[in-house]
């Protein structure tokens, strides 16, 4: 079995689309995992991938990328709040928001908090959604380790988080302004009409095709006048043709009201 063979095995038995990313670098990483199991088949892999739950799962965690923290890149973060969000929520009394590929939640969770502080008598409604089961159980559990929050203000860690032992664990209240699911960005359809999507440091890992796909799907599922947030990793040199507008670095918007 080749390796385009083994692409096609994984998405018709396990529905995981491999065929957007990156060629040189998932092989790579698959190559890594079968030479540290001691495995030089395809095949043999495939077959052990559907029998060893615990071997899929980190087949998963190898393909995506899991790693995130609260507020990551504070001085973009720092863009959002105090210039981004406060321009949508003049037009917007709740948002809708979208964070795609969100990994183990310290994204989503971060914009809970954001919209706590600016406008917390009103009902927003935050999607996270993410490949991995694995990463979408941790997030709803809501529990982080002392390097997750090192971007938290001590405010903050006070008034959002609780101490258990050496970890963190989100309020009950932010967790609830959250929904997580199940999403494949490269084979699933968009949702639609938010006024937010940040979707961070996971399109680098597609093919430029897979990449404009995606841009333009984000910007169908934008409502008018809704923004793009992207990874500090990421540029977006189409944006134009696409249809957005530059807000600042890493923000872009759907023109409209």
């Amino acid at each position: 079995m080749d390796f385009n063979e083994f692409k096609g095995q994984i998405h018709r038995r396990f529905g995981l689309y491999l065929d957007g990313y990156k060629e040189t670098q998932l092989k790579r990483r698959i190559d890594s995992l079968m030479n540290q199991l001691g495995i030089r088949d395809y095949a043999a892999y495939l077959r052990l991938l559907g029998e060893d739950a615990a071997q899929w799962q980190r087949f998963i965690d190898k393909i995506t990328i899991n790693v995130s923290e609260f507020f990551r890149n504070p001085e973009i973060f720092a863009r959002l709040e105090r210039e981004v969000l406060p321009g949508l929520l003049a037009r917007h009394k709740s948002l809708k928001v979208w964070s795609a590929a969100c990994a183990d939640g310290p994204e989503p969770y971060s914009v809970a908090i954001l919209l706590d502080e600016q406008a917390p008598m009103e009902r927003h409604k935050i999607d996270a959604t993410d490949i991995d089961e694995g990463a979408l159980a941790a997030a709803r559990r809501g529990v982080y380790p002392p390097r997750a929050v090192q971007a938290v203000t001590p405010e903050r860690l006070k008034r959002y988080f609780r101490r258990e032992g050496e970890n963190y664990v989100v309020s009950e209240k932010i967790k609830a302004m959250v929904n997580f699911r199940r999403h494949d960005l490269l084979k699933d359809p968009f949702p639609g009409g938010y006024h937010l999507i940040l979707c961070r440091n996971v399109v680098i890992y597609f093919t430029a095709a897979a990449q404009l796909e995606l841009y333009r799907r984000f910007y169908q599922a934008l409502a008018p006048g809704g923004v793009l947030f992207i990874g500090a990793t990421e540029s977006l040199f189409q944006y134009r043709e696409l249809g957005f507008e530059k807000v600042a670095p890493w923000f872009y918007r759907r023109p409209g009201l």
